[in-house]
């Protein structure tokens, strides 16, 4: 496998797109059901509320479709979230993902585990591959 590689996953990826424009369109769809009389009824405040809370919730599905994991030459570059860490190829032990988890974990050299949900469980097959392409990485480093 050549790098860089980009893991990303694809089950919260459409959910999150999905989830984002469903909730645009509920708040679109209660807005348009109100009558006339009731939507001149609210103000600024009640009207940027409900904005942000649509802000929120997409930032929140903004967040699982954003994360990934990536294998450059000298690191892997692991995104959970809104959270960016860069490890060397040295730091990781170990990388698992047992029947049922949700996403990855490396096992740190420093006894520490750390999260990779750019490779989620919930993609069967497609996890299980990416898995082996990661150990693979982690036992040949590409920078050697």
């Amino acid at each position: 496998m050549s790098v860089p590689h980009t893991w990303r996953p694809l089950g919260p990826r459409i959910a999150g797109a999905v989830g984002g424009l469903l909730l645009l369109v509920l708040f679109m769809a209660a807005w348009f059901a109100f009558d006339d009389e009731t939507r001149a009824r609210f103000n600024v405040i009640q009207i940027g509320t409900l904005a942000l809370l649509w802000v929120i919730g997409a930032g929140a599905m903004n967040a699982l479709v954003r994360s990934r994991v990536v294998a450059e030459r000298d690191r892997l570059v692991v995104v959970n979230g809104y959270r960016r860490r860069e490890l060397d190829w040295a730091e990781i032990v170990a990388v698992r993902l047992p029947p049922g988890a949700p996403w990855v974990t490396l096992d740190l050299a420093d006894g520490d585990t750390m999260s990779a949900m750019g490779i989620q469980g919930s993609d069967g097959d497609r996890a299980r591959r990416a898995v082996r392409q990661l150990r693979a990485l982690v036992e040949q480093p590409p920078n050697r």
